[in-house]
């Protein structure tokens, strides 16, 4: 059975979050436009900074501090290549968090596919008042024939 596109990107998000490097979690992000990959992201610590997976996280109010999530570092790999990411749609592991919200909404993101829920009330209005789509496609569901 062929993939449906939503099914498709987010088995290619699955594959880019194997290379996060914060044990606490694995996430992976890819950003698409018109069937077109654009950029891709997955948590882990900035550009010449030890991974957690190398030193242990920074841990602040429960989370990781060292590492940058997965859609912020795809946001990122468009600015450090001239991508535009108007218009794209957003695929990710999971739900994204209120400040990653707040990034793809800046970005120019229309819609969010994603696998797990990460529930943020506040997130979820910003997303909604910025006219951004948010749809959970749970892992193997959108095979078609």
């Amino acid at each position: 059975m062929r993939p449906s596109w939503d099914t498709y990107f987010m088995e290619i998000a699955r594959t880019v979050a194997t290379r996060a490097t914060c044990p606490r979690a694995t996430v992976g992000c890819v950003l698409v436009r018109e069937h077109r990959i654009l950029t891709t992201g997955y948590n882990g610590a900035p550009r010449g900074v030890a991974h957690c997976s190398e030193i242990g996280c920074t841990i602040v109010n429960e989370h990781c501090v060292r590492a940058t999530h997965a859609e912020a570092n795809a946001i990122v790999q468009g600015a450090l290549h001239g991508v535009s990411l108007a218009g794209a749609t957003a695929y990710c592991t999971h739900q994204p968090c209120i400040n990653c919200s707040k990034l793809l909404i800046s970005a120019g993101v229309l819609k969010i596919v994603f696998d797990q829920a990460y529930p943020d009330a506040v997130a979820a209005d910003l997303l909604a008042e910025a006219g951004v789509a948010l749809t959970q496609v749970p892992h193997g569901a959108g095979r078609i024939a």
